[in-house]
């Protein structure tokens, strides 16, 4: 009589193949969870983000009990606040498609000068990153930022991507959006900030726990003076390239 061997797969093929599935299955679930809400959000505004959500499980000291948002479709937003955003976060913003080749390559020599490494993640990842993800500086959050800034740039326009991170920037303590920011700094509608006054909040971004917009500190006042320089020669133009 002749034994036949098992050609059947071994319980740890069984097993691995299983969890791949399953692995597939989550990520195949998620990422269409992701396409649908960047879908939705392309025509409704987000009743809350990633950010706003951290910032209430974990509140740092002296951040407030009630947090301060207001938000204005960009139509209302004065165009010096919105050409300020561009001219001090992200000045190819026009021309990229959520990632911005040439921004990664200059962070990247100005590293081997012997510089700090800085982020360069462009408007598009700002915006991904306030909306999706989590504040930590780690690889898998920026791959992350990178894939959902892509999604973005193909479902949503740039008025859309610049409107969205405007309204959910943080601009101080639990101050959200341009609309909560300009009346918290400058008692003043957005839609009627200067030059100076716009110029004044794109400064305070980087770190808006430290930096004041009024009155500004020194840093503050040098920083918005280059960004008044920087939109005078981008031009009001620059934001319907």
């Amino acid at each position: 009589m002749v034994v036949r061997k098992n050609k059947g797969k071994s319980g740890i093929v069984q097993l691995l193949e299983l969890v791949f599935r399953l692995i597939f299955k989550f990520v195949l679930g998620v990422s269409i969870l992701v396409i649908t809400t960047i879908v939705l959000l392309r025509y409704f505004d987000p009743p809350t983000w990633s950010w706003k959500i951290q910032r209430e499980f974990s509140r740092p000291m002296a951040y407030p009990q009630v947090t301060r948002h207001t938000w204005v479709s960009l139509d209302r937003i004065a165009p010096s606040v919105q050409l300020a955003i561009v001219a001090a976060e992200d000045q190819r913003f026009p021309y990229h498609y959520g990632i911005d080749p040439e921004a990664i390559i200059d962070a990247l020599e100005e590293a081997d000068r012997g510089k700090r490494l800085r982020g360069a993640s462009t408007l598009t990842q700002q915006t991904a990153k306030n909306l999706f993800l989590w504040s930590n500086r780690d690889f898998a959050r920026k791959v992350l930022e990178m894939g959902i800034a892509l999604l973005l740039e193909l479902f949503w326009n740039k008025q859309r991507i610049l409107e969205v991170y405007l309204n959910i920037a943080e601009f101080g303590p639990g101050v959200f959006g341009v609309g909560a920011a300009s009346d918290y700094w400058f008692q003043v509608p957005v839609g009627e900030l200067s030059n100076r006054q716009a110029a004044r909040l794109a400064a305070v971004l980087p770190n808006p726990w430290r930096y004041r917009a009024h009155p500004p500190s020194p840093y503050v006042v040098e920083r918005s003076r280059w960004i008044e320089q920087q939109m005078e020669q981008l031009g009001y133009a620059w934001l319907h390239l």
